[in-house]
């Protein structure tokens, strides 16, 4: 399996100019990363294309699971007073593996809606699609409890996407895309529990499978469903 291999001087670099909003000033988006040029006028906030690849010649998808990793600075226990709230490494684990879930699940549907054929083996036609989610923050993560506590947030967190289109026999980087979602962001205090963040990463993954799907579409000539 070939591992997601990122520039971690140009994702923070990314990461600050997304994270910037209407700053008057933020850092400058990089034209250039490992031979990839930036292309102008995506969905996603920045993605970078070798020069004359043609991803369209590729007939099949080959989607590697998610991989998921927090923010250097999230404490999963911060603020939890009750030993019986506290998360464990087992419960830390769950929400990579929910989420990675839910990645695939939203991916794959949206894909498969697009008509793209989807295998599970790389092959000399096939775009091999290798996901990961970096800096996740979760901001009141829940785990089930027969307690009556509840967390009051102004926003559910944040996650990263960096996603690299490869060649699947070669392994050849052919591009890759880095965009950031918030989770809702009200100003005013709401309950925040397992069932409102499960929804804000839903709606999340679905702003990036779509935006995939219609990339995709371009480069294949197909119209938009």
């Amino acid at each position: 399996m070939f591992r997601l291999r990122t520039s971690l001087a140009v994702v923070a670099v990314l990461g600050l100019t997304l994270l910037a909003g209407c700053a008057t000033t933020r850092p400058a988006t990089p034209t250039e990363w490992d031979g990839l040029v930036l292309r102008p006028d995506t969905r996603l906030r920045a993605v970078f294309v070798k020069p004359d690849a043609e991803i369209g010649a590729y007939t099949s998808v080959l989607l590697d699971p998610l991989q998921v990793s927090f923010a250097s600075n999230w404490d999963p226990n911060s603020n939890r007073r009750s030993s019986g709230r506290r998360l464990d490494a087992g419960d830390v684990a769950a929400i990579k593996d929910q989420l990675a879930d839910l990645f695939r699940e939203g991916f794959r549907a949206e894909l498969e809606r697009g008509g793209y054929s989807l295998v599970d083996v790389p092959g000399p036609d096939t775009l091999r699609v290798i996901p990961q989610v970096v800096d996740l923050y979760v901001t009141a993560p829940d785990r089930a409890s027969a307690g009556q506590v509840r967390t009051y947030t102004a926003t559910s967190g944040r996650m990263t996407l960096v996603v690299e289109l490869r060649d699947s026999v070669t392994g050849e980087v052919l591009a890759r895309a880095v965009d950031t979602q918030s989770g809702r962001n009200t100003g005013a205090l709401t309950w925040s529990n397992r069932a409102t963040n499960v929804a804000d990463a839903r709606r999340a993954i679905g702003v990036w499978a779509t935006a995939l799907r219609r990339g995709l579409d371009e480069l294949y000539g197909r119209a938009n469903p």
